[in-house]
């Protein structure tokens, strides 16, 4: 069975990023203007938060994955580390030379929100075709 790289799991995937979305990137939000957390401790606790949310909304709803193995929850926390690094280290930089001369929590605001995206896109084909993978 070939497997497709767009099908309904990216319409269930998106889903769930809403309610992750809202709140792994409300809690980042809310540390980082109101608590005045760093943009590295703001952005870990929406990895934190939002992976606890995304391992078990993926696993059961988006995937249907039933099977509970050990190896599932290295591969998800090896899977969004990765996507995370990436996402949020690419975005910064980036951003703060696009948006040179800008204050810097713009800058910064901007980068996370560049970093979300980032890190979406390249969480969803970790979970799907290696974290949650099925072997058929």
């Amino acid at each position: 069975m070939k497997t497709q790289l767009f099908d309904r799991t990216v319409i269930k995937f998106l889903a769930v990023g809403v309610v992750n979305t809202l709140v792994g990137c409300g809690t980042m939000f809310l540390l980082y203007n109101l608590a005045h957390c760093s943009y590295w401790a703001s952005s870990a606790a929406n990895y934190v938060v939002g992976g606890i949310v995304s391992f078990f909304l993926n696993k059961y709803f988006t995937f249907q994955n039933k099977t509970w193995e050990w190896s599932q929850v290295w591969k998800f926390a090896v899977n969004v580390t990765v996507c995370y690094l990436l996402g949020y280290g690419l975005a910064k930089p980036l951003v703060l030379h696009l948006l040179a001369g800008q204050a810097v929590n713009v800058q910064e605001n901007v980068a996370m929100l560049v970093g979300v995206c980032l890190y979406t896109g390249l969480n969803y084909l970790g979970q799907r075709f290696f974290a949650f993978k099925v072997d058929i």
